[in-house]
Order: structure tokens, then sequence, then C-alpha cells
């Protein structure tokens, strides 16, 4: 059984592939949707109020923030599993 130590052990990168729990998963694709609809608003061809600039910043900020550390939950079981039959150690 992978403990907590091995688990906070890995770098960014085993974490960004290692499988990601489905609710993450879908996490994931709100952050996309939102940062896409910030940047939309961000980069419109026409003068917007402010407030609506304001809010697709912060849109795009939040969407992000969601999509990365989404990315990088990892799905403790199934990589529990790919381990075991791989024969990999990502903290070593």
């Amino acid at each position: 059984m992978l403990n907590l130590k091995k688990l906070m052990l890995m770098n960014i990168i085993d974490r960004a592939q290692a499988p990601t729990p489905k609710f993450f998963k879908v996490l994931r694709n709100i952050g996309l949707v939102l940062a896409g609809v910030g940047s939309v608003l961000l980069t419109a061809p026409v003068a917007l109020p402010a407030v609506v600039v304001t809010a697709g910043g912060y849109l795009t900020l939040a969407g992000g923030v969601l999509s990365a550390v989404s990315q990088i939950t990892v799905d403790d079981q199934k990589l529990e599993g790919s381990n075991a039959a791989e024969g990999k150690d990502h903290a070593e």
C-alpha cells in the first residue's frame, strides 16, 4: 500500500502523468471552461465595461488554478495497481 509519504515525495511531472480521480477530471474540465470564458471576455474585440473585464480576469485565474490543482491530484488506488504491475516506484 502506498503511504502518504511516498505520495508527497512524487515530483510534479510524475503527479501530472499519474491517474486522476474521476471527480477531479470533471473539476479540471470545469476549470478549463472557466479559463476559456474568462479569456474570451478579456480579448473581446468590443469595448466592455470594466466590471466585465475584471470578472474575465478573475475567471481566467480561477479556471487556471482549478485545472492545475485538479490535474496533479493522484488516484492512489490506481497508482498502486499500476506500480505493482509495472514494478515502478515513484518515490525513489
